[in-house]
């Protein structure tokens, strides 16, 4: 219906303004976009999109946590250091080889042993 379609999409409103501000998400805003979570690398590769505006705001912050996103208790609390980079686990640059080699030969697949 379209009264649910509207409740929904206060909902997400809801979420933006008071919600964002306390996870460590950066909202973009697209005029006309239907409102959607956009999940990044950390080299800004797109990995998946999901829709919003079928959701309430419980639901869209209890998919937040289920990711592993950080929720701080106020806007202006800092993110743990541990949480940084959330929700990977690890930070992006962490073991990354000292070198590397390019060839405009395609790569055998890697043998593991």
């Amino acid at each position: 219906t379209c009264g649910g379609q509207l409740n929904r999409l206060r909902e997400v409103k809801a979420f933006v303004t008071q919600d964002i501000p306390l996870h460590n998400l950066v909202m973009k805003h697209i005029p006309g976009a239907d409102p959607e979570l956009v999940l990044l690398s950390h080299y800004y590769d797109e990995l998946d999109r999901i829709a919003l505006s079928h959701m309430t705001r419980t639901e869209i912050n209890e998919l937040l946590g289920k990711l592993g996103f950080y929720k701080k208790e106020k806007p202006e609390d800092e993110v743990p250091e541990e949480f940084r980079f959330s929700p990977a686990k690890d930070s992006p640059f962490k073991d990354e080889p000292q070198h590397t080699t390019t060839t405009s030969e395609p790569k055998a697949e890697a043998e593991h042993t």
